[in-house]
């Protein structure tokens, strides 16, 4: 039997990882007595000291004593607890672990109790136990860690470093406790002076003053006793380089989980470039018998009883939080990432009849069925005024959609006026999401999209080529090209998609093998080869930019575009509309 000594030294060495280790488990217990604010100091990255105070319940003698005993613990009676846990300890290792490799102080008071208490120890052996005056709360103060296991001590990082892990594991712990103050001092220096937020994006800009220029977007959701809260970056503002910031709690514990950070990554799908980051601070809800915390030494990591329905429920919050126009680019946005080109516009060619909406008769559009109050599109459109909307008439009831006065710059992009400002929209992006919804919707329903042609057309290609489309036959058919062999090194072309009047079916069809066969970008994202086709349709058939556009044109592709899910964001992850507040526009003019 090892004596307890020995076996502290061991249960600390998964306790107790670094610096940063102590100061979680510390500020944890803090929290989990009740405190309304807390005060960490370290010197020298947290290998010299590290000291944490709080206002919290404090202790007695009796229960000072006890906490150096390896499981003491107040927080859980019975093995049935383990399924319910609501604190952020609750296994009784974090003091004794501690202890065991430092020499440790803890003071401590409780609520009603005339004097306080001291404990010192050294190596895990308590040396004496004494009263002091003090008031309610408890201060750890931990010096020379891993005096007693150099070699430990020898693998820390440099002070800098250790610094930087311990400002994480605050900023993370803040993130989650809105309601409590947090100090953060090091050196003698105050770091962070976070005073009690009403909200996350309050404590996210009080921690990183530059949040601001971030273009955070908040995020809120509730399913079948699922919650979510939290804020998201805007699409525009992502980037695929440089520091990103991931912060996920579940139940007000700071946890890592890849695959959650992921299902929020594609709830960024066709809003954002392949490989773009966007930052994410996720605050999940989930009833206490569906997470297990008891996984991981740290309690970094959690089990989710059912984590494909979290997973699932997260991308889609995040997808639905950017429907609105508050994730539309703005005037001063930097440029997008990534420039598609398109070429210029192809009047004529071999498109079918009707506007830049044109369907299969026989499909019923969403776009221009008769809304209703409960209409979920109807938002959307109310942002515009009708062109003879005047200023005090009085307002049209949210069913019904405006119809703002259109106008087209350049012959590519269309300015139209909302009730607030203005909005600037690229008609090839525009275009490109509501054909890309547009194609997805048929799939679903198993539409035929495709047009039979009266005279088929040929078209000669490579070896590599023939080869690459008769992999993709099957999704080109479903997006409406029916294609069949006709020769070795010749495809023919029977029958092909309308999309719009100015639609050229050749060019679109060359352009998308020589995707398929470079595997484009839109491609490579693509979760399975039919979205990519579709993408890929979406790209190549919408209307290019140098596209003169009638004023019945125009406002189809408005009412289509403001129809569709993610109206903002084309399928390459580029804006589709830029907005300009009247606020905005009057300080550019200089008017307040």
């Amino acid at each position: 039997m090892l004596p307890d000594h020995v076996a502290n030294q061991i249960a600390a060495g998964e306790v107790v990882e670094r610096p940063a280790s102590v100061v979680k488990e510390l500020v944890e217990n803090a929290l989990d007595a009740g405190a309304a604010a807390v005060t960490v100091s370290i010197e020298r990255g947290g290998k010299g000291r590290i000291r944490v105070a709080d206002d919290g319940a404090g202790m007695v003698r009796e229960d000072l004593l006890a906490c150096l005993d390896r499981h003491a613990t107040s927080k859980i009676r019975h093995a049935e607890d383990l399924s319910d846990i609501r604190t952020l300890g609750f296994r009784g290792e974090a003091l004794p672990s501690i202890a065991a490799v430092s020499h440790l102080v803890i003071e401590t008071a409780a609520e009603g109790e005339e004097t306080g208490s001291r404990l010192r120890s050294h190596g895990g052996r308590i040396q004496v136990v004494e009263e002091m005056a003090r008031r309610r709360g408890t201060t750890v103060d931990v010096r020379n860690l891993f005096l007693n296991v150099p070699v430990r001590a020898r693998f820390l990082s440099s002070v800098a470093v250790e610094a930087r892990a311990i400002s994480e594991v605050i900023h993370s712990i803040a993130l989650a406790n809105l309601g409590v103050r947090f100090v953060f001092e090091a050196d003698g220096r105050t770091v962070l002076d976070l005073p009690a937020a009403g909200g996350a994006l309050e404590r996210i800009t009080a921690i990183w003053r530059d949040a601001g220029e971030k273009g955070l977007l908040p995020l809120s959701a509730r399913r079948d006793g699922l919650g979510i809260e939290g804020v998201i970056q805007r699409p525009d503002l992502a980037r695929a380089k440089g520091f990103r910031r991931v912060h996920l709690m579940v139940n007000g514990r700071p946890i890592v989980d890849r695959g959650v950070v992921a299902a929020g990554d594609r709830g960024y799908r066709t809003t954002v470039p392949e490989g773009t980051r966007p930052w994410l601070f996720l605050f999940l809800s989930v009833p206490a018998a569906e997470v297990d915390v008891n996984v991981h030494p740290g309690k970094s990591e959690v089990r989710f009883r059912h984590r494909l329905r979290i997973e699932n429920f997260v991308e889609a919050s995040v997808r639905r939080a950017l429907e609105g126009i508050e994730s539309a680019a703005t005037w001063d946005t930097p440029p997008a990432p990534a420039a598609v080109r398109e070429g210029p516009g192809m009047p004529g060619g071999n498109g079918g009849a009707g506007g830049i909406g044109a369907e299969n008769p026989d499909t019923p559009t969403r776009d221009h069925a008769p809304p209703g109050p409960e209409d979920h599109d109807v938002p959307q459109m109310f942002l515009f005024r009708r062109a003879d909307d005047a200023g005090g008439a009085e307002p049209e009831p949210e069913f019904l959609l405006p119809r703002p006065a259109l106008l087209q710059m350049h012959n590519s992009f269309i300015v139209a006026e909302t009730r607030d400002g203005i909005v600037i929209v690229d008609q090839h992006a525009a275009h490109e999401r509501v054909l890309y919804e547009r194609i997805v919707e048929s799939l679903e329903r198993g539409a035929d999209l495709g047009q039979r042609l009266l005279f088929p057309f040929t078209v000669r290609l490579t070896r590599t080529e023939v080869e690459a489309v008769e992999a993709v036959r099957e999704s080109l058919a479903q997006v409406g090209f029916a294609i069949e062999s006709f020769g070795s090194d010749t495809l023919l072309v029977q029958s092909v998609p309308s999309p719009h009047p100015h639609f050229d079916a050749q060019r679109c069809i060359r352009e998308m093998i020589s995707d398929i066969v470079g595997g484009s970008d839109l491609m490579r994202s693509s979760r399975n080869q039919r979205e990519g086709i579709a993408m890929t349709f979406a790209c190549k058939a919408a209307i290019k930019a140098g596209q003169k556009l009638s004023q019945e044109e125009m406002q189809e592709l408005f009412d289509q575009l403001f129809a569709t899910s993610l109206p903002y964001h084309d399928v390459h992850g580029r804006p589709t509309v830029v907005s300009m507040g009247l606020n905005e526009l009057r300080h550019k003019f200089g008017r307040t």
